[in-house]
């Protein structure tokens, strides 16, 4: 039988020699003071940049976002990414690339800023193949129903009239886009209980709403 140190130690990814010298390369330059961190900053505002605007088109594109306002998105982003990025690179375990890491600050931030600026507007805050992963990551099993795109739509109304406008944006990072929880709450100012709380509130909401719907047995929300 395994040792609990020894499980914990299995689960833990290893790096490739010239990925690990680059991660602790770009933690020395950002932790750093003067040119060296100012050059940094500059070179991953850059790749974040590049993330942001790929990240943003692919989310605004059903939306008839276009032109400056998309890419003046795609710009805060990535400085809001990187401002949170330098305030949190000592906090980086190196058990993945450096700007693998860094993307999930950036990808949130365009999902956030997306999102806020057509909740209100658009009554669609995410693309379709968002939607078509939600059934398995909700625990709903999509073959159990014969018409999933009534599913889908039951899902999207719930999203839309039960949440609130934060549970929303934790169930975005959280759900689709596989935001770590300790960068979500790290991003929000807020507790990992917080969060969590958010989660189960935002996953409890909508379990109800499809119970009422006809969705799932009444079983399923407890």
């Amino acid at each position: 039988m395994k040792s609990e140190g020894s499980e914990s130690l299995s689960q833990v990814r290893v790096v490739s020699a010239e990925v690990a010298r680059e991660n602790r390369a770009w933690v020395r330059d950002l932790s750093s003071c003067g040119d060296r961190r100012e050059l940094a900053s500059r070179r991953l505002y850059e790749v974040l940049l590049r993330a942001a605007r790929v990240e943003a088109g692919r989310r605004a594109a059903r939306l008839r976002l276009v032109g400056p306002e998309l890419d003046d998105i795609a710009h805060q982003a990535a400085a809001d990414a990187l401002l949170a990025i330098c305030g949190k690179v000592e906090t980086f375990r190196g058990d993945c690339k450096f700007t693998t890491w860094a993307y999930k600050f950036v990808v949130f931030d365009v999902a956030a800023k997306v999102n806020r600026h057509f909740w209100q507007r658009a009554g669609v805050a995410f693309d379709e193949e968002d939607w078509d992963r939600l059934p398995a990551r909700l625990g709903i099993e999509p073959e159990a129903h014969a018409e999933s795109r009534d599913l889908m739509t039951a899902v999207r109304r719930a999203v839309d009239e039960q949440l609130t406008a934060k549970q929303r944006m934790v169930f975005v990072a959280l759900v689709l886009n596989g935001m770590p929880t300790d960068v979500l709450a790290d991003r929000l100012g807020a507790t990992h209980n917080a969060v969590y709380k958010m989660m189960f509130d935002a996953r409890r909401k909508l379990r109800a709403a499809l119970v009422d719907a006809g969705y799932l047995p009444k079983q399923r929300i407890a």
